[in-house]
């Protein structure tokens, strides 16, 4: 299969400025206690940590770098509704912010995008350009912060982020998002919420799969999201998994499949129960020209 490499031009120059932002970043504080490197090293050290078990699984075969487009989509019940959130992504330039293991910057060049994909962590970093290479497409991938974004002003017509705005300082990184943005461009981003008290509390106190975490980061909040706000006033915000929370415990698909019909006609039918809800589709659109 053909490499996945840097496709797009002044990739060394957007190397430089990479550079640069992550030296600027010294003195920041972050969303939580820690200072802005602190938090920085704390963060690619955690992710580089998961990456490299992650590699482990695919030396010795026991995961597989290629994957359908399902695979991802699928995983969990708003992946799918919130892509569909980016439309027609023929042709388009897509940035995959906060990248991970890759796969929705694989999806995302499949549909037909120019895409490419940054993350704080260097060895999320190899996997993702690995794992575009194994699937077969071009993926320009380059380690970043989200608050410091080493792209020119209005490089992107969509932005697709999944479980990254929780990490972030929202005051520094909604406005970077606002600049590389082209007129009329829409962002999309699968958060954790923090509205619903008594989530909050099995979060704190119970144990259930895939619970690791950053020691800084926290669901979001409605008043986190005030300064995304200040920049995409049309904002729109979506629940997912109020009652279908609940199938995450014992991982059964029939629970779960019950559950997503449930809030289907829940939240239709009573809006203010999404602040209840599990995870959040956060959906920005900058204002035509």
């Amino acid at each position: 299969m053909p490499r996945a490499k840097v496709s797009m031009s002044g990739a060394n120059a957007t190397v430089a400025r990479a550079a640069a932002c992550f030296r600027e970043a010294e003195g920041m504080t972050g969303h939580g206690a820690m200072t802005g490197p602190q938090r920085l090293a704390a963060e690619r050290a955690f992710h580089d940590r998961q990456a490299a078990d992650r590699a482990v699984a695919f030396r010795t075969g026991r995961a597989d770098l290629v994957f359908p487009d399902e695979a991802f989509l699928d995983h969990e019940s708003w992946v799918r509704p919130a892509f569909g959130h980016l439309g027609d992504l023929r042709g388009k330039r897509a940035l995959d912010y906060g990248c991970g293991h890759g796969m929705a910057a694989v999806v995302m060049a499949r549909a037909g995008a120019a895409v490419t994909a940054f993350d704080v962590s260097p060895g999320y970093v190899v996997e993702a350009r690995q794992r575009a290479a194994a699937n077969g497409v071009l993926v320009e991938c380059l380690v970043a912060d989200g608050e410091r974004l080493p792209f020119a002003g209005e490089s992107f017509d969509v932005v697709w982020g999944n479980a990254i705005l929780h990490h972030l300082d929202l005051r520094r990184a909604a406005p970077e998002l606002a600049r590389v943005l082209r007129p009329g461009g829409v962002a999309v981003f699968c958060e954790p919420w923090g509205g619903n008290p008594l989530l909050a509390f099995a979060r704190r106190r119970l144990p259930y799969p895939g619970k690791d975490r950053t020691p800084d980061e926290t669901p979001l909040t409605r008043h986190d999201l005030g300064p995304l706000r200040e920049h995409f006033p049309s904002l729109k915000l979506e629940g997912h998994q109020f009652v279908g929370m609940v199938g995450r415990l014992w991982r059964n698909r029939v629970i779960c499949r019950l559950g997503e019909r449930l809030d289907a006609r829940l939240l239709r039918r009573f809006p203010w129960l999404q602040d209840w809800c599990r995870y959040v589709v956060i959906t920005v659109r900058k204002p035509a020209v």
